[in-house]
This record gives structure tokens, C-alpha cells and sequence, in this order.
């Protein structure tokens, strides 16, 4: 999706820059939401790096007040611009905050829909061959990403936080 803002972008308003916001940056680690904002920023950092892409990075907490959640949110990302999301609730939000929205086609939503993903890294967080890792996520996850998630070790930390039934670890 980040390729495809940085697409719209270039194309429709490249004086304005790519801002990316991590949401939930202040919820605890859960197999929804496995790794911290910062983990997350290095791992778009990397991915952002290898490509060539300028953006800035925000990290933007909860507050679970949907009717407040724009004005909240721009106190991270700046004031209204342009929202490009997946997501129509997203899109409702914004749109109705005065901000001009493009909602994108989710791109092979069976392959990268996020607990799909998740739930694959979980079964490999106590695979020891890196290779097999590699082999196993790269179709899903970006290279650099997987890269990133073995060289830190948040791959492991997947195996100790099952939730609905036994942790694989």
C-alpha cells in the first residue's frame, strides 16, 4: 500500500510529503499489534530505504473516541492533506474531517491480510534455520522486513504471545 501512496503521490501532489502513521503506538505487544512503534518504524525504514522512498514516520496512540480520532490524529501527522487508505472506516473519518481521502483496492487481500501474515511468522518463531524463515516469509513480508524481524529477534518474542490457545514456545 506505501508503494502505491508513494505512486498516487508522485503523480497528484508531490509538493506534499509521504507521512506515514503508526497507529496503536501505545497499545502492549498482542499477536494483533506484536511490535512496538519503534520496531515498526525501523522495519518501514528499512523497507522505505531499500526503495528509494522519502517519508516521514509518526507514531500515533489510541484513544478509542472514534468521533475524535482525526483532530487527535493530526496533532501527529499535521493538518488536512490527503489520506490515502485500504480501509472504508478509515476513509469515513477522514472524509468527514474535511480531508480529501483516496481509498485504494486492497492488492492479493487472500496473501496479506494481516492475521494470514501474523499467524505465519507465529508458526515460524521458534524456527531456528534462517534460510527456511526467509523461504517461508518472503512471499508475504518485504525482504528488508524479515531481514529486520532476524536480526532483532522479533520473530521469537511471537512464540510467547499466543492468545486462544497454547504459545508455540
Amino acid at each position: 500500500m506505501i508503494g502505491a501512496a508513494e505512486q498516487w503521490r508522485t503523480s497528484n501532489s508531490p509538493e506534499l510529503p509521504l507521512i506515514i502513521a503508526i497507529g496503536s503506538s501505545n497499545q502492549p505487544e498482542s499477536m494483533e499489534n506484536p511490535w512496538t512503534a519503534e520496531e515498526r518504524t525501523s522495519m518501514l525504514e528499512a523497507w522505505l530505504g531499500a526503495r528509494g522512498i522519502v517519508a516521514g514516520i509518526v507514531a500515533v496512540p489510541d484513544i478509542d473516541d472514534p468521533p475524535n480520532w482525526v483532530s487527535h490524529a493530526e496533532r501527529y501527522h499535521g493538518p488536512a492533506g490527503v489520506f490515502f487508505t485500504t480501509d472504508i472506516y478509515s476513509a469515513e473519518l477522514y472524509e468527514s474531517a474535511g480531508w480529501q481521502v483516496v481509498l485504494s483496492e486492497l492488492e492479493q487481500r487472500e496473501s496479506f491480510e494481516g492475521w494470514r501474515v501474523r499467524a505465519t511468522a507465529h508458526m515460524m518463531s521458534t524456527i531456528g534455520d534462517d534460510d527456511a524463515v526467509r523461504t517461508v516469509l518472503n512471499p508475504t513480508i518485504p525482504e528488508e522486513v524479515v531481514e529486520r524481524l532476524i536480526e532483532t529477534g522479533g520473530l521469537r518474542r511471537l512464540a510467547f504471545l499466543g492468545e486462544g490457545g497454547e504459545p508455540v514456545g
